[in-house]
């Protein structure tokens, strides 16, 4: 953090604290929110908000109830079924959203949905064809 990024942090806490924490993690929120699928790095994020990474980690929790890695994850998986239920390939989708593997991204996907993204994709298929 530079110098200025410390003084105007010092600044704005010290003259409204809550207000401008929570400023801060919304604004981080909608960061990751537009940015999910880039290559986005925690480091970045907090520096944006002038806050050190745990600091980050720690008023991003209290306000949202998950890190903001989870959140994330949660991101790329809702926008991911998006596109599963388009029709786009498994791995397309997978590279699309920001993961590096699928192997990764099929267990993830599985651990948030209850379901793989295939299950997902087929599901989506069977249920356009009746409609």
């Amino acid at each position: 953090m530079t110098f200025y990024h410390q003084q105007v942090q010092y600044l704005q806490q010290n003259l409204y604290p809550k207000d401008y924490l929570l400023t801060q993690i919304i604004r981080s929120k909608k960061f990751i929110d537009n940015n999910y699928a880039n290559n986005i790095n925690l480091d970045d994020i907090a520096d944006k908000a002038f806050f050190s990474k745990f600091h980050f980690i720690r008023l991003f929790k209290r306000y949202y109830g998950v890190t903001p890695h989870q959140y994330l994850i949660r991101v790329r998986v809702a926008g991911a079924k998006k596109l599963l239920q388009s029709g786009m390939s498994i791995s397309d989708v997978c590279y699309e959203i920001g993961f590096e593997s699928v192997p990764s991204f099929t267990k993830l996907f599985k651990t948030i949905t209850g379901t793989t993204p295939l299950a997902c994709q087929l599901k989506s298929a069977i249920k356009s064809n009746f409609e």
